[in-house]
């Protein structure tokens, strides 16, 4: 895709932290829980390499605190640091002020990590949807220009079906913030999303190309695509814990995904969150941004 380059997201976060798992798995028990995110990572950051990719890494704060020397190495590779939270909680069950604690915390652990400021965003679970998109407001306020938080499309615990895709602006009282939406496609009615994650790995890959192909030839404009590391991993843990269906969207085809993902990297360009937002900015005099 000549001329395109798409926006490549890792959420960094390990296979115990997963919202589906959280009524099962309370915050205090991470610290028992035997962790495989640093070498995920690795994988990944390996596999990029080979590429000559460069990446997003939205780092949960808590693994940033355990692994600070993974946040070094993931920004000495080269790749762009964000923030994935502090605790992995969804925005739409915290108050104002908590959302503002956890993103502080998470920010000033990956800081510290890196030297730099941290000034890109995604909520856990994508979890900025109509009843919490008064969290872009407090994103810009604490200095945050870029965020990937909202799927154009229905979930049982994420979405905003009318959200505007593509790169757009938003303009907030604490001023403007980029938002980058997860691509969908559309058949009939249906609003499905298509990029990454579960739906990565349920869907043949064929069909994954065709519709991210058809967002950069047809509609002309990039897209964002997103994976974790326990997704390659499928020696993790099984665990008892979520519901029925949340087990099977976590588990299914763990096996495939790295092959997977290392087609996609052939079939597209790709690079940083922030560099991608950055060179489709609108030249002064450009469309105003909608308001919160």
């Amino acid at each position: 895709m000549p001329g395109i380059i798409n926006a490549l997201t890792i959420d960094v976060e390990d296979y115990f932290q997963v919202s589906a798992f959280e009524k099962n798995i309370d915050r205090p028990q991470w610290e028992e829980c035997a962790c495989r995110v640093v070498a995920n990572t690795q994988r990944l950051l390996a596999l990029l390499d080979r590429h000559s990719v460069r990446a997003t890494f939205f780092v949960l704060g808590w693994v940033g605190r355990r692994y600070p020397e993974l946040v070094r190495e993931i920004h000495a590779a080269g790749h762009e640091v964000g923030s994935h939270s502090f605790w992995h909680r969804l925005i739409y069950q915290q108050s104002a002020e908590q959302f503002r604690e956890d993103l502080r915390q998470s920010r000033d652990v990956l800081e510290d990590a890196i030297g730099e400021a941290v000034v890109s965003h995604r909520a856990p679970s994508f979890s900025i949807t109509r009843q919490s998109l008064w969290a872009l407001e407090i994103l810009a306020e604490e200095g945050f220009r870029f965020d990937s938080s909202i799927v154009p499309a229905r979930h049982d615990r994420y979405g905003i079906p009318e959200a505007e895709q593509g790169i757009h602006a938003v303009a907030t009282p604490a001023g403007r913030l980029w938002e980058f939406p997860l691509p969908i496609t559309r058949i009939g009615r249906l609003q499905l999303p298509v990029g990454g994650g579960g739906y990565f790995r349920l869907y043949p890959l064929r069909w994954t190309v065709r519709c991210l192909r058809a967002i950069n030839q047809r509609q002309q404009r990039p897209f964002v695509f997103y994976c974790h590391p326990w997704e390659i991993d499928p020696e993790q843990p099984r665990l008892r814990a979520g519901s029925r269906i949340s087990r099977v969207r976590h588990y299914v085809n763990l096996a495939s995904t790295e092959r997977k993902l290392d087609s996609l990297l052939q079939a597209f360009r790709f690079g940083r969150l922030d560099e991608v937002i950055e060179q489709t900015l609108p030249q002064p005099g450009g469309k105003e941004p909608a308001p919160v």
